[in-house]
């Protein structure tokens, strides 16, 4: 077997008998449940992995990750995560979480031609095309970048809460908070963006979800 592939299985030995030195009984209280007062959602980039970054413990926060974490009203597996954390686990807060330097983003922005995730990444330019003014007014490409990383995690904040999940929750009045962090991967630090939202008071009226409907 490769020696990487090795590692894995010594470092995961090595993991449980830390924890078990910790508290003999970890392993047996993971395994009764979880309850998560948090779900994250994040790019699958290999430099931010969630519990890490906010010194958080397994069971503490519900993850879900893909490219540029995005918020696709038609990607199944991202709305089937955010079902079961708000219908079932109940966590009373979701956050999307960017990162600084995001392939992604960097991808979609400079135009390169990547091969499949292009599909993925046209909704990135969708969200350029909304902001565009404000970006073109940023000569320097580094700091146009940085930009563009928040203002897309921003238009996700929204996106999620324009979902009928999030929607439902709040007219049931369900506690529910969604944030929107960026993650600098040259220092740790994760930056506020300060976009959190409790309810739909300020979403146009078209998104707001007032009562069932039959067709």
């Amino acid at each position: 077997m490769p020696e990487i592939f090795d590692k894995i299985f010594t470092n995961n030995k090595q993991w449980v008998q830390e924890r078990l030195d910790q508290d003999p009984e970890y392993f047996k209280k993971l395994s009764l449940g979880q309850k998560p007062p948090i779900l994250w959602i994040g790019c699958s980039d290999s430099r931010v992995p969630a519990n890490e970054i906010t010194g958080t413990q397994p069971g503490e926060i519900f993850v879900h990750r893909n490219i540029a974490n995005m918020v696709i009203h038609t990607d199944m597996s991202m709305l089937s995560v955010l079902d079961y954390a708000v219908n079932v686990l109940k966590v009373k807060h979701i956050i999307v979480c960017g990162h600084y330097g995001c392939g992604g983003v960097i991808a979609a922005m400079d135009n390169q031609e990547v091969g499949l995730i292009d599909n993925w990444l046209r909704h990135i330019k969708d969200v350029y095309r909304l902001h565009k003014d404000e970006l073109d007014a940023i000569s320097d490409h580094e700091e146009k970048m940085r930009r563009m990383v928040e203002i897309n995690v921003e238009e996700q904040v929204f996106d999620l809460v324009k979902t009928s999940i999030v929607q439902k929750a709040w007219r049931k009045e369900q506690p529910l908070y969604v944030h929107g962090l960026v993650y600098d991967v040259a220092n740790g630090i994760l930056k506020n963006l300060d976009v959190s939202v409790h309810n739909n008071a300020h979403l146009d009226k078209v998104y707001k979800f007032s009562s069932l409907f039959s067709l």
